[in-house]
């Protein structure tokens, strides 16, 4: 057996029950990644397949958190924490980065950092208890998962191990509301084979906003059109949706009507909706509009490039007409 054992039998308590640990050392080469980690589902992505050991250990030793800990180990010459890990297969449930820090190690000095300090766990362990423990780890003592591990970590206990999301909240001392819409939003993202960690912001202020929820419920083809827009870039920013998309869904009309049927982008949209009177905003918009467009008006025809020069020299005619009488004095 590659597990050494140093120290008598401990236990932990893990949602009412006492779990049996034991404490010691082991070869990291005997030892597996945990497909299942929330951060490692983040950092790998799942799909069909479940991610190799190989790609999982290729993912993690490029993080530069990891590099950071190889600092840490070479410093304190070994771990302080133990990683916890299932006995049986030898799967770390807790500690893959800490393992994948050990293995870079090992390449430069294998004799020296050749074994690890373990927490041995039963190997009949239940999965509800497991990710007790990951919450317990990561939500309530670092707190270092991010909101799309996080909701990935409320939306599996409760999806796959039932558990209320009244349990959960009071396990992780937070409103259940707050449990509920994290699973909600990481819902729509799974259903809608969206694995981005970058555009989480986006979906969580779409299916919170109350004017876009009303619209989502008339329209049913809505989601899959923002979800389009989103990834394609012609939503550009999270914002976007709070303070623009959420103007087009109050609006209703054609300015919804032709986004959806998408034979308006999301700009247009948002200009049928702008307020006529606001002439800051309008001035303001079309001022960013002309900025970024150099690069594009150079590489126009000679002809089309004569006709914007023509209609800006206009604009520029206008201008100067315009700003002495509307400036006032000084």
């Amino acid at each position: 057996m590659p597990f050494v054992q140093e120290g008598a039998e401990s236990s932990i308590p893990l949602r009412g029950e006492q779990v049996l640990v034991h404490q010691g050392v082991m070869p990291h080469s005997d030892l597996r990644f945990y497909a299942d980690n929330p951060r490692i589902y983040t950092l790998v992505g799942r799909n069909e397949s479940i991610p190799s050991q190989e790609e999982i250990e290729a993912t993690l030793c490029e993080m530069d958190h990891v590099n950071g800990l190889i600092q840490s180990i070479r410093a304190h010459g070994g771990l302080i924490d133990p990683v916890l890990v299932r006995d049986g297969d030898y799967v770390v449930l807790e500690g893959n980065s800490r393992l994948a820090a050990y293995r870079k190690l090992a390449r430069l000095d294998p004799i020296r950092w050749g074994r690890m300090r373990v927490t041995l766990l039963p190997a009949d362990i239940r999965d509800d208890l497991v990710f007790a423990l990951l919450g317990q780890y990561h939500l309530v003592g670092k707190k270092d998962w991010q909101p799309y591990e996080q909701a990935g970590y409320y939306y599996r206990r409760h999806m796959d191990h039932n558990v209320p999301i009244t349990t959960i909240a009071s396990e992780m001392a937070i409103p259940s509301q707050r449990v509920r819409r994290l699973i909600d939003t990481y819902d729509f993202m799974v259903r809608h084979n969206e694995s981005s960690i970058d555009r989480w912001s986006y979906y969580e202020e779409y299916l919170k906003n109350p004017a876009i929820k009303q619209a989502r419920r008339d329209n049913p083809t809505m989601d899959e059109v923002v979800v389009r827009k989103i990834r394609s870039g012609e939503i550009p920013r999270a914002i976007e949706i709070r303070d623009n998309l959420s103007v087009v869904a109050k609006s209703g009309g054609r300015a919804l009507n032709k986004f959806l049927r998408e034979e308006n982008s999301f700009e247009e949209a948002v200009e049928m909706t702008a307020d006529r009177s606001d002439w800051y905003k309008r001035i303001n918009r079309f001022k960013k509009q002309l900025a970024s467009s150099e690069q594009e008006l150079r590489s126009l025809s000679d002809e089309q490039r004569k006709k914007c020069v023509y209609e800006l020299r206009q604009i520029q005619r206008i201008l100067n007409g315009i700003l002495p009488k509307i400036q006032g004095p000084g």
